[in-house]
């Protein structure tokens, strides 16, 4: 009813950045981490790139006491490293794996062996159903020609519609992580319009912390500061959204972010800045019903830009299928080739002059190796092109809902 009491949440995110092996002073910061959240009174912890379950399992011993109730969500080669520490008890767990995430071939870059994900928790407080997402989508890593664009928007896409199917039952949804875009990209505003979801640092009431919000910065002693140079201040690329469904409304007290060094440290928590909300939630007299942004007019032209990108990603894709088949067929054709040269000297056609066998044998082996890896690529660009294709007609399909029926929410 209204004017029941509030309820006040306390929200924790932030991307660790503790890869095993490469990143800096890995264990000390995370045992920095522990020692900070064992101190604070949030509700909610939601982590990403705890690539290490060791890592995990430390922070659990560490944690138990005020946070009895952790997941963590286990995907491809390496694992996603998202993790959530809860003072409430978990009732359920999900994990969405993105279809799209880079190119196994791009081993600088190893997006693809973490296997990207969304997961979910649900948690029941005070009677209040919260579907809780924590993610991380695909690096930028060259925003004046970034190659993974069209994998980006594939899986804030995929990232919006598994938050609309799975969070019809809640009352209030929360997200968080590292999302990998700026505030006014196209994967922001398309998640953001297709879900109605709001954030945290334009709606809070109080903020303190990192200029505009931003969580990288180039004050932190881990971050590449030549990839900051167009952005003397930053960028904000970590977030905490929500939004109220049924009869409950969500306010954001207050927003902080971390600002450096860990108190009485020189070392900071991670490479990225800490994101830490106050959420008030109250139910309200009447349902206010889904908050979805369906109506809103310039939500069209956000999912009109999309598809547009990502229409550029499956003609790339598709050149890419091409090259790698052709690549494969020619392969392929060089060793029937060198097939028939061996069937021709076992029948002694060649008698004239002695069979170079090393040569043959070395050639034999390029041919294979360049056989196996051109159809291997030809299989992920293939699968490649068919996930952009899907995400194209699925954005064609809204778009014309929307343009149908502009008024339906």
């Amino acid at each position: 009813m209204e004017g029941d009491p509030a309820l006040r949440l306390r929200v924790f995110d932030l991307n660790c950045w503790a890869i095993r092996y490469l990143s800096k002073r890995r264990q000390e910061r995370i045992r920095l981490i522990g020692d900070m959240l064992r101190q604070e009174d949030f509700d909610l912890v939601l982590l990403q790139e705890v690539w290490s379950e060791r890592d995990y399992s430390d922070l659990k011993v560490k944690l138990g006491g005020c946070y009895p109730f952790s997941h963590y969500f286990r995907s491809g080669v390496i694992g996603s490293g998202l993790c959530v520490f809860s003072r409430f008890r978990i009732l359920d767990t999900f994990l969405y794996q993105y279809s799209l995430n880079g190119y196994p071939y791009m081993l600088q870059h190893g997006d693809w062996f973490c296997g990207k994900s969304v997961g979910l928790v649900i948690i029941k407080i005070s009677g209040i159903i919260f579907n809780i997402y924590v993610t991380h989508l695909h690096a930028e890593y060259c925003r004046e020609k970034d190659a993974y664009l069209p994998h980006r928007l594939v899986q804030a896409w995929e990232l919006a519609q598994f938050i609309r199917h799975t969070s019809k039952a809640a009352d209030v949804v929360l997200l968080g992580g590292d999302l990998n875009m700026h505030p006014e990209d196209v994967g922001i505003r398309l998640l953001r319009g297709w879900t109605g979801l709001r954030d945290a640092f334009a709606e809070a009431t109080h903020f303190e912390g990192c200029e505009d919000g931003c969580t990288l910065v180039p004050n932190n002693c881990f971050t590449d500061k030549s990839e900051l140079l167009p952005f003397p201040l930053g960028i904000r690329i970590d977030y905490i959204l929500y939004k109220a469904i049924s009869s409950f409304m969500v306010k954001c007290e207050e927003l902080k972010t971390t600002t450096g060094a860990a108190p009485g440290m020189d070392v900071p928590f991670s490479d990225h800045e800490a994101v830490m909300a106050t959420l008030h939630i109250q139910r309200q007299g009447q349902a206010a019903g889904a908050t979805l942004a369906t109506a809103e007019p310039m939500l069209v032209d956000v999912v009109t830009e999309a598809r547009t990108e990502v229409a550029v990603g499956l003609r790339a894709a598709q050149r890419q299928r091409y090259s790698s088949g052709r690549m494969a067929l020619l392969a392929l054709l060089l060793l029937l080739l060198q097939a028939v040269a061996a069937l021709g000297a076992l029948a002694g056609l060649d008698a004239g002059q002695p069979f170079p066998k090393l040569s043959f044998c070395l050639l034999a082996f390029l041919a294979i190796g360049i056989l196996l890896l051109a159809t291997g690529l030809h299989l992920f660009h293939t699968m490649e092109v068919k996930m952009l294709h899907s995400t194209e007609e699925q954005m064609r399909m809204v778009l014309q809902t929307l343009q149908e029926c502009p008024s339906d929410g």
